[in-house]
């Protein structure tokens, strides 16, 4: 409640004057000494203009459930790639400000999943757009890997672009559960 009423830009005493409680109930429930129910909670969310349900929510929960859940979301590329990024979204859009971590959790992870994405698409579009209008000439006939051709090169990079997304998904969900920092690297900060 603490956090909520300085974003509001009020001290203890003006809560307590426009909720119509006693200053010392408000330090008892910001100190945790005690939880607001029923009038008081009501009061309180009244003076705050917002609903009870979002003042009983607004405290950060440690969840470390959330967090895997957030990270794993981001299989959904499998299915399509743009999923990587939408699924992610919208999880990260519905719990950034109420499970500690998600928020910072949620940029990298969107970050990498766009980033991951352009570069996808480019190694799809990339080949593609060299066979049609037959750009690059003698440069793409000398960039060769495992004696395959350019264009080869580039579509063959797709799945490797898969399994590093994949590996990436899979070991952040864990350190996600261990509660460590999660590491989305390399990633264009959008």
């Amino acid at each position: 409640m603490k956090a909520l009423r300085s974003r509001k830009g009020m001290s203890q005493e003006e809560l307590a004057e426009v909720s119509q409680l006693s200053l010392r109930t408000i330090q008892r429930i910001e100190g945790g000494e005690t939880e607001a129910r029923g009038d008081t909670l009501q009061r309180l969310a009244k003076a705050l203009n917002i609903t009870p349900d979002e003042l009983i929510d607004w405290a950060e929960n440690e969840d470390r459930g959330f967090l895997v859940v957030l990270n794993l979301s981001a299989l959904s590329f499998i299915a399509f790639p743009i999923l990587g990024i939408v699924v992610p979204l919208a999880l990260w859009m519905l719990k950034k400000d109420k499970i500690k971590y998600v928020n910072e959790t949620g940029k990298k992870l969107l970050n990498f999943q766009i980033s991951w994405c352009i570069l996808a698409s480019f190694f799809t579009i990339f080949p593609m757009i060299i066979q049609i209008f037959h750009i690059g000439g003698s440069l793409f006939r000398e960039f060769q890997i495992f004696n395959l051709g350019a264009i080869e090169s580039f579509i063959l990079l797709v799945p490797v672009l898969y399994a590093v997304n994949l590996a990436f998904i899979i070991v952040n969900a864990i350190r996600s559960y261990n509660l460590q920092k999660v590491y989305y690297k390399p990633a264009i900060p959008f």
